[in-house]
Order: structure tokens, then sequence, then C-alpha cells
């Protein structure tokens, strides 16, 4: 099962940038997308369907903001559309699909570019992870795919120095990450890949992305119960939809 993470930043705006001609190419059996920025009736889908693609979307109550979507090549057992928390729920950032094999979640997690998101973005953070703890008595096999909008350690920043206090690399947003890997999850692409310099997000100022200063901030989290089913798991930086690019797990 080949699985893709992609923060479109604008499923609409992607979709003028050939998304749908890398999406034939890269062929995964399942998309995760993230802050789609649009409701499901305002997208034009006919060229996905034709490469086999089914569609489910978990759009924020605000129009053009956030959301979530599973494009998926098996029917899904089941869809969960958003965690049953209001809060969460009404900004579109979670969205489940059930195979026999597994339970694959698309998450958008909120940044913190502000004093007030960042105390909702450490209360998502609390209330996800106790979502999570429960989700997984019943579905052990779980792919959290998506934007977390947080660094995990120094390999994972151009400038751990002088990010050291802007949020996604915080302290407390990283020892909420280490914890929440600790709780049973792994990295799959750290798993199979200890080197630097691989990012998944770069700001649109000062070129950044053309001389790699970048972020990894989109993860491929697999339960404990699926590592030894890890195959693969790499970043697609040459795939320019977006001010992200794509991150990928193979499970065998």
């Amino acid at each position: 099962m080949k699985i893709i993470s992609y923060n479109v930043n604008g499923i609409r705006a992607a979709l003028k940038k050939e998304f749908v001609q890398w999406l034939k190419a890269a062929d995964p059996d399942v998309v995760c997308l993230q802050e789609t920025k649009a409701m499901q009736e305002q997208v034009d889908m006919t060229e996905i369907e034709a490469l086999g693609y089914r569609h489910y979307w978990f759009s924020a109550q605000k129009k053009g903001y956030s959301g979530v979507a599973i494009l998926s090549k098996t029917a899904p057992n089941n869809i969960s559309y958003g965690t049953g928390i209001d809060h969460m729920d009404f900004e579109g950032r979670v969205i489940r699909a059930e195979y026999d094999n597994c339970s694959v979640i698309s998450l958008y997690l909120p940044s913190g570019t502000n004093t007030d998101r960042l105390e909702y973005k450490f209360k998502f953070m609390d209330d996800f992870k106790e979502y999570i703890d429960t989700l997984k008595q019943d579905f052990p096999k779980l792919v959290i795919c998506g934007d977390y909008n947080i660094c995990h350690q120094a390999i994972d920043i151009h400038d751990p120095v002088r990010n050291k206090n802007v949020s996604g690399f915080l302290p407390q947003e990283r020892e909420w990450l280490e914890h929440f890997l600790q709780s049973g999850f792994t990295d799959s692409f750290r798993y199979l890949n200890p080197d630097p310099h691989h990012y998944s997000w770069w700001s649109y100022r000062a070129n950044a992305r053309a001389n790699n200063k970048g972020w990894r901030i989109d993860y491929a989290l697999v339960s404990e119960a699926l590592k030894e089913n890890i195959s693969r798991a790499y970043i697609l930086p040459e795939a320019h939809h977006s001010d992200h690019c794509p991150v990928v797990v193979e499970l065998q």
C-alpha cells in the first residue's frame, strides 16, 4: 500500500498546477490531503475520478479555510468524518478511512502563528492525543498522515538555533510530538532516513525553497503494530503544487 500525504495549500490552486498529471505519475493507493480550502461541491473531481480514485471530504465550516480529504483507489470499509470533538471538527482537521489491514488518518494540526492560535494548538494537541489513545484500542493498526506543524528534532529544521522560539519548533511542541511517538508510533521517514536536509515545507520568502531552507513538519506516523510493514518512506520535494511537498510511506 502506497500512501501519500500532501498539504496542497488549496486543492483548486493545485489542480491548476498539473496536480492531476502528477497524481497519475505518482500512482499512490491512498492520498491524504490537508488544507484543501474548499467544499466538495466547489471542486471538479472528474479527472481524478477517471484515474480510479474515490474521494472523501471533511471541510471546515468556514469556506476557503483548512479542510482535509482522502483519495482512495480501494473503497474503504468505513469513513469517519471528524473526531466527535466539536472544536476540532468545526475546522475540518481529521478524516479516517478504514481498510482491512489498517486505518489511515489525514490530519491537519493547527499552526500557532499568534498567541490565541498557539493556545488553541496546544488544546488541539492534547485532545487529539486523547482521541488517538482511545481510537487505537479498537484500531491498533493506524497510519496518521498529515501536516503536524511541528519539527520534531534539530535535524528537521534548517536553522534550529534561530527558530527555537518560533511556533513549530517550540520545546513544548517538540515534547508533545516526542511523547506522541513514544505512545506507540514510528516516524516512518526517520525510521529509514537518518540523514539531514530533508524538508517538507518552505517559506515563500527569501528564496527558501531554492536554497532548501525548510522545515520537516509533514509526517506519516505508523503505529507499532505496522512498523515491520514499512518498506519505503521518502519525500518528494520536486512536486511544486504548494509550499509543502508530498511525503510517502509504502507498507508491505
